[in-house]
């Protein structure tokens, strides 16, 4: 039976620091290294091994991905990353401290703009240092200047349904290494979670979560693998 697996990253430095991250690029620290190894050992050790992978266009996500397949010895799989399975877009408040800003605005405000199902963010100004206008990775892409989570889902399911869905329906096993809430929107939509409750969905770093496919429908409820 085909499965889809679905990877968070390891913890960035960022996630480390407790900073609102975003589109902004960080990297894996040492921790987000060991979980995203141990993450393909286990893949390995339970025998649910992929055959076809995608992935963001962030670094965080990207050594994820191979740290994985390299543990559960996969590397060698095809692979896509596509920027459609980028974080949520934090717009304003990309590399601001969490506890700072909350105690600047709020923790009631913090949580609207972190976890509310359709309330983006302040947007990121033009020209701010987190202004990713120049990064060629984003060549001809309409950069986003903030994002709500339902904004999130417009463009990660269109893909999902149009790239990854077609794969699983042919019966590969697919991973995906992405982001908490690029992978909360898939989520959403494969377990059908209401917009209020999935403001309650917390993805961890590093856990493979799977579901298993019939043609292109899950068939019962997702699991994490260490669970299996």
């Amino acid at each position: 039976m085909p499965k889809l697996i679905l990877v968070r990253h390891g913890q960035s430095q960022w996630n480390l620091e407790n900073r609102f991250t975003g589109w902004w690029d960080v990297d894996l620290t040492d921790k987000g290294v060991a979980e995203a190894s141990a993450a393909g050992a286990l893949l390995k050790d339970k025998g649910v091994l992929p055959t076809y992978a995608f992935t963001s266009l962030q670094t965080r996500a990207i050594r994820t991905l191979h740290l994985a397949l390299e543990a559960a010895g996969r590397l060698w799989i095809p692979e896509v990353k596509d920027w459609r399975l980028n974080e949520r877009h934090y717009g304003g408040l990309t590399g601001l401290d969490k506890a700072e800003t909350a105690a600047r605005h709020g923790d009631e405000q913090v949580k609207i703009w972190r976890r509310s199902f359709d309330i983006p963010p302040p947007v990121l100004e033009a020209g701010s240092e987190f202004d990713l206008a120049a990064d060629p990775r984003y060549a001809g892409i309409a950069i986003p200047n903030t994002e709500s989570l339902k904004l999130t889902i417009e463009r990660v399911l269109p893909y999902w349904e149009s790239t990854i869905l077609p794969r699983l329906a042919s019966g590969e096993t697919v991973i995906i290494a992405a982001h908490g809430n690029s992978l909360r929107a898939l989520v959403k939509h494969l377990s059908g979670i209401s917009d209020a409750d999935i403001t309650d969905l917390e993805i961890p770093t590093g856990q493979p979560i799977v579901y298993e496919f019939e043609g292109t429908a899950p068939v019962g409820e997702r699991y994490y693998l260490k669970d299996a």
